[in-house]
């Protein structure tokens, strides 16, 4: 018999029926979508302000940040294209306001808020936001002061980069027109909303990369007054980049006297307007041409004082000259010297010239002359009979004749007569007879032995 304290009843298997628990049960995927139905139904348009914590863009174009106050904290997401359109880059710390839908992510049992809009909440998380990125940009020496350059004195182009149907470029040009006209190159941006910021960078690059011909020797960035949220394009660090990289000088101009944007710091010069930008980059011709006219005036002043004492000096010297009487008076009888010494030389030289004149004309008299013509004579009747004397053809009066070749050589041997073959016999009346030498022909006497005597 079983202990009554340990008599236990089975448990039932099936539960019991509970009065009004009929309904069939839900799926969780079920219940995810009948809370995003609400949820979306219901906050399909919010605005909240809160401070960004986390904030982070990831590869597909995203952005995740999450929105928090001192109480709560609400996820959010930023899709490609509204993140793209962005007027500013969000950054951790900065509180704004942004407008879109509420919306739950079934994947992690949370609500998010989806984001269509976002700016900046007042102008306290504007100038926080600035000056983050001043400091940043600062602690690169992006607004160095030696980094500055100085501006052109009298820019021949220049380039403004603004929006093209504004009132900045009307009162540039006009501005630039009163003063002095220049060529100027505009580079037609928007100055203020999406997708200004790049559009600015992307013109100030392109001015520096034109070629030599066409570049600029000035650049003004400008842009009329406005808002701190109008002028926000000009704070982005793609602007102020690009304006710190620019080899061009250039000049900022952006809103009026008591606005600043960092593209002020990072521009060579700032001016408090566009007008001034104007007034800034080049001189007033009217100005230029009253300067060059007084220094040309002073250069003829101080010309003529150089010249009068420089007389007046000269006229100083000549007082301590001494007279010119004084001083050309030996000169002067040196000179009436010479001339006389020069008569009495000529009256000298004549009579020389005369005497050996008379000499030579006196050996020019007849007697003379002929004497000379008889010696002449005799020397040529000598030498007309050295040269009887040494010519071949006078023996031939004698029965000789003169044994020449045919191209006129005399021949003195019979190895010649032989060699030669054809010869030409002179004889006394001048005439020739041309002979053949016979090869066969024997020597008329026989050859002498070297240690014999010829008998002839």
């Amino acid at each position: 018999m079983a202990d009554p304290l340990f008599d236990v009843q089975p448990a039932r298997l099936v539960a019991e029926q509970v009065p009004g628990d009929n309904a069939a049960a839900m799926s969780v995927g079920e219940l995810s979508q009948k809370l995003k139905r609400i949820v979306e139904g219901e906050f399909g348009h919010v605005r909240l302000r809160g401070e960004i914590s986390g904030y982070k863009r990831v590869a597909s174009g995203h952005a995740y940040l999450a929105l928090k106050d001192d109480s709560a904290v609400i996820d959010g997401v930023i899709w490609k294209g509204q993140a793209a359109g962005l007027a500013f880059r969000p950054q951790d710390g900065v509180e704004v306001i942004v407008t879109g839908r509420l919306t739950t992510y079934p994947g992690r049992s949370k609500y998010q808020i989806v984001i269509e809009r976002m700016e900046l909440a007042g102008a306290g998380a504007l100038m926080a936001l600035l000056e983050k990125l001043k400091a940043e940009l600062a602690a690169e020496g992006l607004f160095a002061p030696e980094r500055k350059r100085p501006l052109p004195f009298l820019p021949r182009r220049i380039g403004v980069v603004t929006s093209p149907t504004g009132a900045v470029i009307r009162d540039i040009l006009h501005r630039l027109e009163d003063r002095c006209p220049t060529h100027v190159l505009v580079w037609p941006v928007k100055v203020q909303g999406d997708g200004a910021a790049a559009e600015v960078a992307a013109a100030v690059r392109g001015f520096d990369a034109l070629p030599a011909a066409l570049r600029p020797d000035l650049v003004i960035v400008a842009r009329g007054g406005g808002s701190i949220e109008d002028l926000w394009a000009f704070n982005e660090e793609i602007v102020v980049r690009a304006v710190a990289a620019c080899t061009i000088p250039i000049i900022s101009a952006v809103g009026h006297e008591t606005d600043t944007t960092l593209c002020d710091y990072a521009a060579d010069l700032r001016a408090p307007t566009p007008t001034a930008a104007a007034e800034m980059a080049v001189p007033v011709l009217a100005d230029l041409r009253l300067t060059i006219a007084g220094h040309a005036q002073r250069a003829e002043r101080c010309a003529r004082r150089h010249v009068e004492r420089a007389r007046e000096r000269l006229t100083a010297l000549a007082r301590l000259l001494p007279p010119r009487d004084r001083l050309l008076g030996p000169q002067r009888q040196r000179l009436d010297d010479a001339g006389m010494r020069l008569d009495r030389g000529l009256e000298r030289r004549v009579a020389r010239d005369r005497s050996q004149l008379d000499r030579a004309g006196g050996a020019l008299r007849p007697a003379a002359l002929q004497r000379r013509v008889d010696s002449a004579r005799q020397r040529l009747i000598d030498v007309g009979r050295l040269l009887d004397s040494v010519n071949p053809d006078t023996i031939l009066d004698r029965g000789y004749a003169r044994v020449t070749a045919r191209d006129g050589a005399t021949l003195t041997s019979a190895a010649a007569a032989r060699a030669a073959g054809n010869l030409t016999l002179h004889f006394k009346d001048r005439e020739t007879v041309d002979a053949k030498v016979e090869r066969s022909a024997k020597p008329a006497y026989p050859a002498a032995k070297p240690d014999q005597p010829t008998l002839l």
